[in-house]
């Protein structure tokens, strides 16, 4: 195996290996999944990959579906998407709400209709759970409840995630431990499936041995720079957002928009920072602190996304600072036409 180039398990999974009587009609569901951590470049590879193979792009970006929200999600061009079909960008507005199951039942119904069209569906995108969702089917549990959830948000904004940790310990200890202290989505979610079912969120636990859910021959990559690579580039690229009018762009969505009502949309990264700014005096120290904390964020952020797809076992790594955008394009390629 070519290094930089892993699975994460040492051993492929049986289940990775079609058996041969399906392999005629699943292998004509391939779908690329292009997976990375912020900045690492994978709207631009999935472009060029689109533009190779005849395909279409699906976002699984949780934010990019709202309309407005651009520099700071850095949204592909409007004349990127004339030229490559882009899907599930732009399609609320932000006193819609946008949640997991919505996003499953949309992309995979995006996919259907690609496949129809005798296209190829590439899915990019960052935001792990929903890649998780498409793959596995989405998580088990009661359909979100508007009155509940901002209930549990108003309680997180007041008390803060470690108070509303600390609650769900005491109600489900088991699964606590399973997540990060400061996740605030998973910490609201499992305080809600709680209220609305009156079980524990690890009652709802997976089979042990996941499948694919929709019958669907995912290809899928984790691509990546070491992250002394990666961390500066994620820095330059929130200086860029700033200079080509981020701050101008919240301003805009929090006047005309209503972004404070939406509490996904607000809490995300750099519209969360940026709304402080706006609520500061906004003094050189204020400015200097909303850069600092921009960049600290999405450095988490990715830091995140590392740990999030080492645990995803059909996910390939491949190392950019060794093969270069090059090199995984054509890597794909042939696994895509090799996997008859």
């Amino acid at each position: 195996m070519d290094e930089g180039i892993a699975f994460q398990n040492k051993e492929i999974p049986d289940y990775l290996y079609l058996r041969q009587e399906e392999n005629r009609f699943i292998a004509k569901k391939r779908v690329v999944v292009i997976a990375g951590p912020t900045a690492v470049g994978k709207s631009r590879l999935a472009f060029e990959i689109a533009k190779s193979m005849d395909g279409e792009i699906i976002s699984a970006d949780s934010v990019q579906v709202y309309r407005g929200m651009d520099i700071g999600t850095a949204k592909v061009s409007k004349e990127e998407r004339e030229q490559i079909p882009h899907h599930l960008i732009d399609i609320c507005e932000l006193y819609e709400s946008f949640d997991i199951m919505k996003f499953f039942e949309s992309a995979t119904q995006v996919i259907k209709e690609v496949l129809t069209r005798g296209r190829i569906p590439i899915i990019v995108g960052g935001t792990g759970f929903y890649l998780h969702a498409l793959i596995y089917g989405p998580p088990k549990g009661p359909p979100s409840c508007r009155e509940t959830r901002i209930k549990l948000e108003e309680d997180l904004e007041k008390f803060g995630p470690e108070a509303l940790y600390e609650r769900l310990r005491c109600y489900d200890h088991e699964y606590a431990e399973t997540i990060n202290f400061r996740d605030r989505h998973k910490i609201v979610r499992a305080l809600e499936i709680i209220a609305l079912t009156n079980k524990k969120v690890s009652d709802f636990k997976r089979k042990s041995k996941e499948m694919p859910h929709i019958g669907m021959n995912f290809r899928c990559w984790f691509i990546y720079f070491p992250k002394h690579i990666l961390y500066p580039r994620i820095e330059m690229r929130c200086d860029e957002m700033i200079a080509r009018g981020f701050i101008e762009e919240v301003k805009r969505l929090k006047k005309e928009k209503g972004l404070e009502n939406n509490r996904v949309a607000m809490q995300s990264i750099g519209y969360r920072q940026c709304l402080e700014f706006l609520r500061s005096e906004q003094k050189d120290e204020d400015w200097e602190k909303f850069v600092w904390e921009f960049k600290k964020a999405s450095r988490r952020y990715a830091k995140r996304q590392f740990t999030w797809f080492k645990k995803e076992s059909l996910f390939r790594w491949i190392d950019l600072d060794i093969h270069g955008y090059q090199k995984v394009h054509e890597l794909i390629l042939q696994d895509y036409e090799s996997c008859y």
